[in-house]
């Protein structure tokens, strides 16, 4: 099930990215984001925390 990136916010987009990354997207796709248990949710969060202070320093 595909779904329209037209919708998706800039941080939809990036926990996309991110579980994308870590070989989750297709989990995702299948069952939806409740099935991930709470160490793939969390690992997703933590990177994008990360992320976004990397893209914060790097604009200054």
């Amino acid at each position: 099930m595909k779904e329209d990136t037209n919708k998706f916010t800039e941080n939809d987009l990036l926990k996309y990215e991110i579980a994308e990354e870590l070989g989750l997207i297709d989990k995702i796709n299948q069952t939806g984001w409740k099935s991930l248990t709470a160490k793939e949710s969390g690992r997703i969060g933590g990177l994008m925390t990360k992320r976004k202070r990397e893209n914060k320093s790097e604009t200054k």
